[in-house]
């Protein structure tokens, strides 16, 4: 089995998912809820949900914003219209953008 390599994180990235892992360990033991009641919610096991409320920035992004949803951690500080309207607005301005990017190849001007 090949070994994986090893990744490293900004500070800030780490910082943030702190944050976020705590907002949900604290949320979901105000609202009284056991880790196997949320884990069973969001369709995962006990230990993936204890390894998102220990900061493990391995978890995937999609189960972690989930499980903060279950537990009622606003995400993105804004009511779901709002959050709409800014889904909108960015897939505006991506359809204004190329749709990949590439870098353009320097032509030398080898003439004197």
């Amino acid at each position: 089995m090949a070994k994986s390599a090893t990744r490293t994180y900004s500070r800030y990235s780490r910082a943030a998912v702190t944050l976020l892992a705590g907002l949900i360990r604290t949320a979901r033991k105000e609202r009284k809820l056991t880790a196997q009641e949320v884990a069973d919610r969001a369709g995962i096991s006990r230990g993936l949900l204890q390894r998102i409320e220990k900061a493990d920035l391995k978890c995937g992004i999609g189960v972690v914003f989930e499980v903060a949803t279950i537990v009622g951690v606003k995400l993105f500080d804004v009511d779901e219209a709002s959050l709409n309207r800014h889904i909108r607005q960015a897939e505006d301005k991506l359809a204004l953008l190329p749709k990949s990017v590439r870098r353009t190849t320097e032509i030398v001007d080898d003439d004197f």
